[in-house]
């Protein structure tokens, strides 16, 4: 009996809001049934003796040092704005406050 069938995708689908024709529905459930098919495959290795790891490969994050740098003027921050009162950005407004 095959991993996943027609009905499972037609389900998963649905969630998703996504329309599918009878030919993608099959083709997925195929593939989609082999990817669970090699999944259990890897849950028969024994993994007890694995360190978990966040990655595969070791991975060091770069990241530049904050430095205190000056700021933008009010005026040049301002000056591309659609809208200004000449001292704040004036937005449209979109919440109800009644």
């Amino acid at each position: 009996m095959p991993k996943l069938t027609v009905k499972d995708v037609e389900y998963v689908a649905e969630l998703a809001h996504l329309t599918l024709d009878g030919a993608t529905k099959e083709r997925l459930a195929q593939e989609l049934g082999s990817i669970l098919e090699y999944m259990d495959k890897l849950n028969e290795l024994d993994t007890s003796q694995v360190e978990p790891m966040m990655h595969a490969l070791e991975m060091t994050n770069i990241f530049r040092c904050d430095e205190v740098q000056p700021s933008l003027s009010r005026d040049v921050a301002l000056q591309n704005a659609p809208k200004t009162d000449g001292e704040y950005f004036l937005v449209p407004k979109i919440l109800d406050t009644e």
